[in-house]
């Protein structure tokens, strides 16, 4: 069976190459543009008892940011779903809000397909 995993991107070119990449190395990919977005995908996933992997979310995103899709996440009955951050945010004070939030793993952008896939791996298959 394959691993699903929820990829959250504002940019809709970041959310192409990823998936695309991520669907290549077998993963079943689900795509939301933002936070709030991401959260409603979550549900819809939910309802349809599919369960998730892995979720890959960016930082700086409208309507709802990164940080706190993160918090939301871990105040559910997802609180232990892993959660790799992938963006251009590389500030130690923003990691460690990252980290705080719940965040799994940190990617920075911009990265090889094969930076992205190891770090996938390395998050999914420890859980």
């Amino acid at each position: 069976m394959e691993k699903h995993i929820l990829f959250v991107d504002d940019s809709p070119t970041m959310r192409s190459s990823v998936s695309f990449c991520l669907r290549n190395a077998g993963y079943r990919v689900t795509e939301a543009s933002d936070g709030k977005d991401a959260l409603q995908k979550l549900r819809s996933i939910e309802d349809k008892g599919q369960s998730l992997a892995l979720i890959i979310t960016d930082i700086n995103m409208p309507e709802m940011d990164g940080i706190t899709f993160i918090s939301k996440v871990k105040e559910t009955r997802l609180k232990f779903l892993p959660i790799l951050v992938l963006t251009t945010e590389a500030g130690e004070s923003m990691i460690e809000k990252g980290r705080a939030a719940g965040a799994s793993g940190w990617l920075l952008k911009p990265f090889q397909p094969e930076q992205l896939l190891w770090a996938v791996k390395k998050v999914v298959w420890t859980k």
